[in-house]
């Protein structure tokens, strides 16, 4: 639920109305009755992909290895 406040209350409470924003509050600055902005806490910033990253982490090596003859055959119907 958003908090409706006028100009001159959002001048003096400033500091106030950014730690309710900072904590998910939604706070509509009005003038003369009718809204004109909304002050809202900022989508948090994705991590960036970095490639590589888990480089010696994915397990066994030999997971990669090619399958031994006898078990691709048998995965082909052979």
């Amino acid at each position: 639920m958003a908090i409706t406040v006028t100009v001159h209350e959002a001048k003096t409470h400033l500091s106030h109305l950014l730690e309710q924003a900072h904590a998910g509050e939604e706070i509509i600055l009005a003038k003369a009755g009718k809204p004109h902005a909304r002050l809202m806490p900022l989508a948090p910033v994705p991590a960036q992909r970095r490639p590589g990253r888990l480089e010696g982490q994915t397990g066994p090596a030999r997971f990669f290895d090619p399958l031994p003859t006898k078990e691709s055959d048998a995965w082909q119907g052979r």
